[in-house]
Parts: structure tokens; C-alpha cells; sequence
């Protein structure tokens, strides 16, 4: 089991940047694949991106290619979300999950779930 917990969410003007984490407890991080999802007021929750357990494979979202990057330090237990010029409509809560398969989608192999950091873009 691992736990999650997110942090580097705000308020940032529209063009600005992020560097969002996810740092996670227990020894068994590294042989974890980790996502990023965003959901936005009234609308379901967003696959964003998603980085194997070595770290050795990324997918994004088409929405968020070229502005997002994901990485992860297994030596630090920790994930990353880099979001450069942001847009308003990048305004959501920002979560991480573990999953103990690598998926480009919201799906149920993400079983562990930190609790968001907010992200508002202003225009």
C-alpha cells in the first residue's frame, strides 16, 4: 500500500507555471506507475499523464501535450507534474494515483489516491 499526498497547486496567472508533487510514503513507490488527473468544477475527473514505475515511459493527455511534462525521482518516493503556460481551462484539482499497471487512462488499475491540490489559472 501507499500513501499520497500532493502539494505546489495555486493561483497563477494565465501563461505562468507549475511544478505540482506527489510524494509518497512506503518502501514499494518505485515499483509503482503513477498518473496525474485534473477535475475541473462539475465535470468528471481527466486522465492527465502517466509515467512508468522506472520512469522509463510517459503518456499525456492530447489536451496537455506540450505543456506538461511528468517525471518522478524514485529516490525521493516523489512525482512530478511541470505545467507551463498555463490556461484558464487548466483550472482543476490536481490529483496523483499509483497503479500497479501503467495506464493512459482513468481507469480502476489506479487504486491509490492522494487527496488534490488545487490549480486556478486566471485570466
Amino acid at each position: 500500500q501507499v500513501q499520497l499526498v500532493e502539494s505546489g497547486g495555486g493561483l497563477v496567472q494565465a501563461g505562468g507555471s507549475l511544478r505540482l508533487s506527489c510524494a509518497a510514503s512506503g518502501r514499494t513507490f518505485r515499483s509503482y506507475a503513477m498518473g496525474w488527473f485534473r477535475q475541473a468544477p462539475g465535470k468528471e475527473r481527466d486522465f492527465v499523464a502517466a509515467i512508468t514505475a522506472s520512469g522509463s515511459r510517459t503518456c499525456l493527455a492530447d489536451s496537455v501535450k506540450g505543456r506538461f511534462t511528468i517525471s518522478r525521482d524514485n529516490a525521493k518516493n516523489t512525482v512530478y507534474l511541470q505545467i507551463n503556460t498555463l490556461k484558464p481551462e487548466d483550472t482543476a484539482v490536481y490529483y496523483c494515483a499509483a497503479s500497479s499497471l501503467y495506464s493512459c487512462d482513468y481507469d480502476r488499475s489506479y487504486k491509490y489516491w492522494g487527496q488534490g491540490t488545487q490549480v486556478t489559472v486566471s485570466s
